[in-house]
């Protein structure tokens, strides 16, 4: 099949073909003997909904899980963006923090997480201090790559008009910038929740990845691959809000088509 003949089927359709194919391969994979045991039919998956709710912990684990995720993007958020600014703007507050961002944001956060638990204790307080410490690595250097990718012509030209800092960075990075910053928004998200697990680690009473290793340890295979799926479709549905943010707010920028 060739571009031109894909190009003029719709998306909903090449949407259903894709859900098609992936409940045929989970099918195989159910039937499979040897991987029946991790990936249960479809159906008994979809049942194990009403036994969560039964238990009484199905929309409390998702609740609970979105605060916390929620929490710990947004302050990972509010802290990269200055952070990051201030790193492509003066070389001297970039030696001081890159080598350190660059040491953390290598390290996986289940290594540090009983650490932060001897520190804040355990609850919601530790899981959002997981999920920002997370976030905020990422997106600060993402931002810090956009910042520093700004035309330096026209901060210099910007200069010559009499810009201030004030001027130049609302005026002429700001604008720039903002492609990365949607892009580092989508990859915070992202983070946020494949940090989960080991954010709920730290003695959580509730919560979609607190869930999952209860799960695991009864061999409860049905509702734990439930409460992953669920993790997966608040990872998409995140995905195309930042998308419609995206076209928003930075339509003017060119892009090519797949």
């Amino acid at each position: 099949m060739n571009k031109n003949a894909t190009s003029k089927i719709p998306k909903k359709v090449w949407l259903l073909i894709s859900l098609a194919v992936a409940m045929v391969l989970w099918t195989l994979l159910s039937i499979n003997p040897k991987t029946a045991r991790s990936f249960p039919n479809v159906i008994v998956v979809i049942k194990a909904i009403k036994t969560m709710i039964s238990r009484g912990v199905f929309w409390q684990d998702i609740s609970s899980s979105l605060i916390s995720v929620t929490a710990g993007f947004a302050i990972g958020f509010i802290l990269s963006l200055p952070t990051a600014i201030l790193m492509a703007w003066y070389l001297p507050v970039r030696n001081i923090i890159e080598p350190w961002i660059q040491f953390i944001r290598n390290i996986p956060p289940l290594a540090y997480v009983p650490l932060i638990v001897l520190s804040a204790g355990v609850g919601r307080k530790p899981q959002i201090i997981v999920i920002t410490i997370a976030t905020f690595l990422i997106m600060t250097v993402t931002i810090y790559q956009g910042v520093l990718n700004v035309d330096e012509t026209l901060i210099k030209a910007a200069r010559v008009l009499g810009a201030t800092d004030k001027d130049i960075f609302l005026k002429v990075i700001a604008p720039a910038t903002l492609p990365f910053i949607i892009t580092a928004v989508r990859l915070g998200s992202s983070t946020a929740l494949t940090t989960l697990i080991a954010a709920e680690s730290t003695g959580a009473v509730a919560g979609l990845g607190m869930r999952i290793r209860s799960l695991n340890n009864s061999f409860e295979s049905e509702p734990m691959l439930l409460y992953i799926i669920i993790i997966g479709i608040i990872g998409m549905l995140v995905e195309k809000f930042v998308k419609y943010i995206e076209r928003r707010f930075t339509g003017w920028q060119e892009k090519r088509d797949a």
